[in-house]
């Protein structure tokens, strides 16, 4: 259950990334590394579970990071930085994509390590999660991964995906049922 703290805390990092993302643009160098700080994990993780390659994910995300350098003149807020951030990363790796003309038969790597460090989930638990994520598709694995872990709104993650939000609520829900069967 979200608390009011943890709503208002969400409120705070967008005006705050607004804000580094403001004077990134007005020439701040030390802003871009601050962004970085706070962005770099989720972007990351969001960018592993498309190319499912951690050298890969790794170059995406510099060039994530000089994209949103070379971009934060034409910034608008809307309100969401990250989404914008994740857009730039998720038009990146199908560029990348596209270039190696990569297929979706690559395994995921290092999805659990994002995860491995939170105190609610034991050994077993992460070797049952791994076992039972080899069950979901693409789509699903990179919106569970997104809503879970990463902590988006199911529209914040049509936005990102480029999906409609019935989509992303019927994929997220599909996954769910998914993971339960394999757990019972």
């Amino acid at each position: 259950m979200i608390s009011l703290n943890q709503s208002v805390s969400t409120d705070i990092d967008d005006i705050v990334l607004d804000q580094y993302i403001k004077e990134i643009a007005n020439g701040n160098k030390n802003a871009l590394a601050d962004l970085y700080a706070m962005t770099s994990a989720a972007v990351y993780g969001f960018i592993l579970s498309i190319l499912k390659n951690s050298h890969d994910a790794e170059d995406i995300l510099h060039d994530c990071y000089v994209s949103v350098f070379s971009a934060t003149q034409n910034y608008r807020s809307s309100g969401r930085p990250l989404a914008w951030i994740m857009a730039i990363a998720r038009n990146l790796c199908l560029l990348k994509m596209r270039e190696r003309k990569k297929n979706a038969d690559y395994p995921y790597e290092n999805w659990e390590h994002d995860i491995a460090d939170r105190n609610d989930v034991s050994a077993e638990d992460m070797i049952v999660l791994k076992d039972c994520m080899k069950n979901l598709s693409d789509e699903e694995h990179q919106i569970v991964y997104l809503h879970a872990v990463s902590g988006f709104k199911h529209r914040e993650i049509s936005q990102i995906m480029e999906l409609p939000l019935s989509t992303v609520l019927s994929k997220y829900h599909r996954a769910l049922k998914k993971l339960k069967a394999c757990l019972e």
